[in-house]
């Protein structure tokens, strides 16, 4: 298929040779005009280019996940000053995109890009408002627990200067949280605070960094087996001689020893003084934050990317999850299960054939069977998408520092080179936690055709400004991987067992309880306990993974709502494209026309997807 700039070209030299009289006076204007577009779109490109590149220096964790070297010495700026600073950098830039770029002069998709860069600054000014409204440290997520995954997992030693670059990293972490601290107890100061639970698992993470050498007795903690392994495998190869890497191993001792550990004390200290402040029972931001409503009604709007209300959101919960209970109940009767719904849900919640093995060979099981799955879809996919990841992907379990029984699974995406995979991670320290009907399901939402697809082929992305391979956007990611779960129905080898097509149904109807109990807590005041019940009450996902996911929404207002919005909206894209269309439609141009334009907010992609039909439409 040729893209539009060069269709409209080829068109207008058929209008030409078709000896169309009037083909001179109509062919010209459009000609002239495209090529004024196409230069000042190049223009532009250009200008993006230099303004990512400009952006990625205020982050060097950001551009060592990208797999590059620069500024690897450096841990972020997480003070206030430079939160400001960035801010009225990207002020700046949308001024000057505007002062010295025509928009009206622009190609559909450099107008695109146009309405992304300048969506991002104001998506962050908004914000500003809202600063002192997040939880820095929670049971979920934080820099307790993100440095040592980045350090393990991220930084890569190839060289002498990149251990060095290693241990200077190690020593800036005392600065690094002692900015995190202070945005903690500005929100403090202002009644702000996560749950007593969110306490409680910063503690407990915290806690397991430090734990082991060189900090105590016992085995090597998992810091410190990285450090030396990295050393270890410059002497393997030569890079250095052993007495350097012993030298180096010191340093990198002395540096946990003398800055980590202080400040992970710290952290502890702070988390331990705000624990008994803390509610036991909470309800949601609207009712516990100072000007929380206003809160969590921009929250929604950032990560839905759309002017739904919380309660439309909460009306739509209600009735997805009503519709879900119908299909659960003609599964029901399909397995010929002699019961009510609630009593099938404690078969499947309780009954052994459902588990793995709460041992080791039970885990690599769990690790092996998510692995086929994978390999199952990998095989079909040239059959639904055009464009295919070029990057691996591998299933982990996440490592024991900040493992939680029953918490949710999470991807971590590769490099753009391909240097490091994308990573699907999933908690295995409870395995009655991980039901089977429900393993299927998960890898095609972390793997593939989910997010290891839809955030790799934006990484690989070409002909798009860089910015746009890096953009984030909840309800178009997350409603991806939500469908995809739903689209893996149509290929075959999926969902082969009927208990695993229960476990897509659990997954959706997991996501619909979502927005009930989301919207519940943060706008009608739930209580964690209510949530529960009402979790409990549609689904047989165990207690452990219901509480660690009610756990969640608490301290990420807004983002749980994202999912199922954007899945639906996907799906509506879908089938009007297949209603507008008919035999003119192609599932594959649908699928590139989605991802491949990377992340963007539902009304863009919505815009983005109509130019396809028309295009379709036009032959």
């Amino acid at each position: 298929m040729c893209n539009r700039l060069t269709c409209s070209i080829l068109l207008a030299l058929s209008a030409t040779l078709a000896g169309c009289a009037t083909a001179p006076a109509d062919t010209r204007p459009a000609v002239a005009a495209t090529a004024v577009a196409q230069d000042e779109s190049a223009r532009l490109n250009a200008w993006f280019d230099e303004q990512y590149e400009q952006s990625l220096q205020f982050s060097p964790m950001r551009m060592t996940m990208l797999g590059r070297k620069d500024l690897q010495d450096q841990l972020e700026d997480a003070s206030e000053a430079a939160t400001r600073a960035r801010l009225e950098w990207m002020r700046r830039s949308v001024a000057q995109m505007e002062a010295q770029f025509d928009y009206q002069r622009l190609d559909e998709d450099t107008r695109l890009s146009w309405q992304l860069w300048k969506r991002q600054y104001e998506r962050a000014r908004d914000g500003e408002a809202f600063r002192d409204h997040g939880y820095p440290f929670t049971q979920f997520g934080g820099t307790h627990s993100f440095l040592p995954t980045f350090l393990i997992n991220f930084h890569k030693v190839e060289a002498e200067a990149d251990y060095l670059a290693y241990i200077s990293r190690l020593r800036a972490v005392p600065v690094l949280v002692e900015q995190t601290l202070e945005r903690a107890r500005a929100s403090s100061a202002k009644d702000i605070r996560a749950p007593r639970f969110a306490f409680d698992g910063v503690i407990d993470q915290a806690r397991r960094v430090i734990t082991g050498a060189p900090f105590t007795e016992g085995d090597d903690s998992a810091l410190w087996a990285d450090a030396q392994a990295k050393a270890d495998a410059l002497v393997e190869k030569g890079v250095i001689d052993a007495a350097r890497g012993a030298a180096l191993k010191q340093q990198a001792r002395e540096a946990l020893e003398q800055q980590l550990r202080p400040a992970y004390d710290a952290i502890i200290a702070y988390a331990e003084g705000e624990r008994g402040k803390a509610p036991t029972n909470p309800s949601g931001v609207g009712t516990t934050h100072p000007g929380g409503e206003a809160f969590y009604n921009w929250q929604i709007a950032q990560h839905t990317t759309t002017d739904m209300s919380a309660e439309q959101i909460h009306q739509l919960g209600l009735s997805e999850v009503a519709r879900l209970r119908g299909e659960m109940e003609a599964l029901k009767q399909q397995v010929g299960f002699d019961g009510d719904l609630q009593a099938f849900f404690r078969f499947i919640a309780t009954d052994p054939q459902f588990k793995y093995p709460d041992t080791d060979a039970g885990r690599q099981a769990y690790i092996d069977d998510a692995t086929a799955a994978i390999d199952t879809i990998r095989k079909v996919l040239p059959q639904y998408f055009g464009l295919l990841p070029k990057a691996e992907l591998v299933v982990r379990r996440v490592e024991p520092f900040r493992e939680q029984p029953g918490a949710a699974q999470h991807y971590y995406p590769g490099t753009p080179d391909g240097s490091r995979p994308g990573i699907y991670y999933a908690h295995l320290s409870d395995m009655n936690a991980m039901p089977k009907p429900e393993l299927e399901v998960i890898a095609y939402h972390e793997g593939l055709p989910g997010h290891h697809m839809q955030i790799s082929i934006a990484q690989e992305l070409t002909g798009v400004p860089k910015f746009r391979t890096q953009m984030g956007s909840t309800a178009y990611s997350e409603g991806w991987g939500l469908y995809s779960e739903w689209l893996a129905k149509e290929m075959p080898g999926t969902y082969q067992d009927p208990y695993s097509e229960y476990g897509r149904l659990t997954s959706e109807m997991w996501r619909a309880i979502r927005l009930v109990v989301d919207t519940g807590m943060h706008a009608k005041g739930w209580t964690e306990e209510q949530a529960v019940a009402y979790f409990l009450a549609n689904s047989s996902i165990p207690e452990t993974a219901v509480r660690s996911e009610v756990q969640r929404y608490l301290v990420m207002p807004g983002q749980a709502t994202a999912y199922k919005v954007g899945m639906i909206r996907i799906q509506q894209l879908r089938a009007r494209a297949e209603s507008e269309l008919g035999d003119r439609f192609d599932i594959r141009g649908f699928h590139d026309t989605v991802l491949g334009g990377g992340a963007m907010p539902l009304d863009l992609l919505e815009q983005r997807v109509e130019r396809w039909i028309a295009a379709r439409k036009a032959g």
